[in-house]
Order: structure tokens, then sequence, then C-alpha cells
């Protein structure tokens, strides 16, 4: 297990405490998906105290055979059945309405400012870090235990939150707000893991769900059509405006900011002979502005709702133009890039120019020594175009 590595001096079991397993209590954090099953018998094959919480998310009538979701219907009675084949209590819990204030609720009203959100940042930041943690220590445990595959590592300050193991499925990304006080009670048997060897590990246990599919969508986005949720949610959403060149062309009209976010190329509805992506959203005057590939590249961008996992002060980094690793997307790799300041906020600034960054999308901050170490990070609040035509 990933903490076995790390355990200090003299513990007694793998996930760092000085009891024994038979007196650990862990609540393993149940989606009813193949790695929080796997966690969950591993930990329960070890011989700890563990105890199964799904949390009920959503629902919506549909959700009982919606496929690659999570946290609803079917994927709640997965749960259950896995936690009765391995012999451990396991509860529901009702959050539906706390993930709907928290998370679907913000997410309509980003999409309607005209950012682009996380809604699964948002969910391990609210809902599962501080509601169900919150629940977990009232139970009595002595740690949270989840499926995400990211490293909770023993530093000299106290542990660090790294990369997983393999890359291909390093969730980091969508971490980079655990607090350094989660991250003290949090624990991530996954991390140091193949994707590949916890199916095995699920098929060695014969688990019902050692063959399900993972969870692609975001949960309450049905058919990965976000424009119809916010719709939804926010009646009148689909207030339409002009597409805008960077020029200053009016190219033609749109049916809603919300249908489009930056470094979009496909169905803009304009054509103009040259390819166009969408390289800045004005929701106020509900403008999409429209230009040429070059035009979507960022040398910098501002942060808020900022989260600094690194030695000493994130204002003491940014004072020194701390040298750094920055992610803008999940699918990136993440760039060099320098810390600073910018309107009197905190700021990154690329060491070359990158492409495509979003208000609202998460700005991730890595170590630029060893590459893994998850320094924290912000949600982008402003970005600073190295094209002159753009207004920050």
């Amino acid at each position: 297990m990933t903490d076995l590595k790390t355990a200090p001096t003299g513990a007694l079991n793998s996930l760092g405490f000085a009891n024994p397993p038979s007196e650990t209590r862990v609540v393993a954090a149940m989606s009813g998906g193949v790695d929080s099953s796997v966690v969950a018998a591993m930990l329960a094959e070890e011989g700890y105290d563990v105890v199964g919480i799904t949390l009920q998310l959503y629902d919506h009538g549909a959700a009982i055979e919606k496929k690659g979701a999570c946290c609803a219907g079917q994927d709640i009675h997965d749960a259950r059945n896995v936690a009765d084949q391995i012999g451990i209590p396991h509860y529901v819990l009702d959050y539906e309405s706390r993930f709907r204030e928290q998370v679907m609720e913000d997410f309509a009203d980003a999409y309607l400012a005209g950012s682009t959100p996380i809604p699964c940042i948002r969910c391990n930041q609210t809902v599962k870090f501080s509601d169900l943690l919150r629940t977990a220590k009232e139970l009595g445990a002595d740690c949270l235990a989840t499926g995400h595959y990211i490293q909770r590592v023993d530093g000299a300050n106290g542990p660090e939150l790294q990369r997983a193991a393999d890359p291909s499925r390093d969730q980091s990304y969508f971490l980079f707000a655990t607090t350094r006080e989660q991250l003290d009670y949090l624990r991530f048997p996954l991390g140091h893991l193949p994707k590949t060897q916890v199916r095995e590990l699920a098929e060695k246990y014969n688990l019902p769900v050692a063959a399900k599919p993972d969870s692609q969508d975001i949960c309450f986005v049905p058919q990965g059509s976000y424009a119809d949720v916010v719709k939804k949610m926010r009646p009148g959403a689909g207030r339409g405006g002009d597409i805008v060149h960077i020029d200053g062309r009016v190219l033609g009209q749109h049916e809603g900011v919300i249908h489009y976010t930056i470094g979009q190329r496909r169905g803009l509805g304009v054509a103009t002979g040259e390819p166009l992506f969408v390289v800045k959203i004005n929701a106020a005057s509900r403008k999409v502005i429209v230009g040429p590939r070059e035009a979507l590249l960022t040398a910098g961008l501002t942060m808020e709702e900022l989260n600094w996992l690194g030695d000493g002060s994130l204002e003491d980094a940014c004072d020194a133009g701390a040298q750094v690793l920055a992610r803008v997307r999940s699918t990136r790799e993440p760039l060099p890039a320098r810390l600073g300041w910018h309107s009197n906020q905190p700021a990154v600034y690329f060491d070359i120019a990158e492409e495509g960054v979003a208000k609202g999308q998460a700005c991730v901050l890595y170590e630029l020594s060893s590459k893994n170490r998850v320094m924290g990070g912000g949600f982008i609040s402003a970005t600073i175009p190295a094209d002159q035509r753009i207004s920050a």
C-alpha cells in the first residue's frame, strides 16, 4: 500500500498508525466503482476495522440506468454488494442537497459567467474531503481512505501530496485543493499501483465490480451536454449574442455563451476561410470572441481560492519568483513557469506561452526539482494574453 513505505519508524500498520490494524478504524469511501471497492477489500483483508460509506449525490430519475457515472442508482447497489461480500458494515448517506448546492449550483453559475468549471474538483474539495471527512471523524475513524490515484508521502515538514506512480491514472490535478489538515487524515492506498494491478486485485477478491468500466463523464451531466444542464438549472441561460473576431468584425450570432469554452474550434457556426478558435468569452456583453490559433497563447494567469502545500508561504514564493511546474489542464503535462504577482494577485508566468488557458479551470503547481510533489494551486481568475490584440 502507498503509505507502507512512508510509515513512521516503529509504526505497526500499513497506514502509518502505531496501533495494529484490528484497532485502527478506517472509513472507506465507496463509489461503487472498481478502485474504491479494491481499497475496501485490501484494508479488510489486512484486518482493519473498515466501515464503507457511499454518498448518494444525485438521482434525476434516470440515474439507475445511467452508465459511466458514480454515486447514484446502480452504483450504490454495487457498493453495497461489495461491502456484503467482504464482510464490512456499509452506510449510504444522502448528500444530494449538499452536492446540488456546493457543486451543481457552482457549475451552472460558472458557465453563466463565461468560465469553464471543474465540478470534480469542487466535489472533492467540499462534499468528499470536507463533509464526508467530518462524518468519518464523527464515526471515530482514524482516517478516511479513498480510491484516488495519488500518493501521500511523509516529508520533512509533514505529509506531502505527490503524483501517482502510474502517470496515466494520476489524479493530482483534481486534488490540488486538499488542505494540510485534510492530508493528515486522508490515505490513498492505490497511489503506487498501476490500474492493471488494481483490476487484478478486484478479480483476486472476486469482487462483483471487477469488470465494471471506469466512470467517464461528469456524473450529473447526461450524454455530456453541459449546456442542457445549465439551461435546466438556470432558465433563460441560453440568451444569444454576437460572435466577434478579435479584429472587431461581427461574424455571426450564437445562442448563449454557455455553449462555448476557450479553445473550442468546432460548432462555432461561422466560416471565414481560416480556422477560428474561441479565445475569450465576455459573459456580461454576451460576446464570444474568436481568432486564429496563435491568439490562444497565454503568457500568464492569476489565481483565486488558493491552496498552498509547499514549504514556507505562497506570498514568499511569489515575492521570490519561485520556479515551478504549472498544469492548466488535466490532460496536459505541467510546464516550467515562475510565480509572481499581477494586479496584486498571485500569478503564474509561463516560460513558454501556454495555449487555451481558461478562466475557471485549475492551475496546479508542482515542485520543479522532483516534478512529482504537488505544491498547491488555485482556480484561474484571469489570463494574461500573449497576443496584445486581446485584453486581459
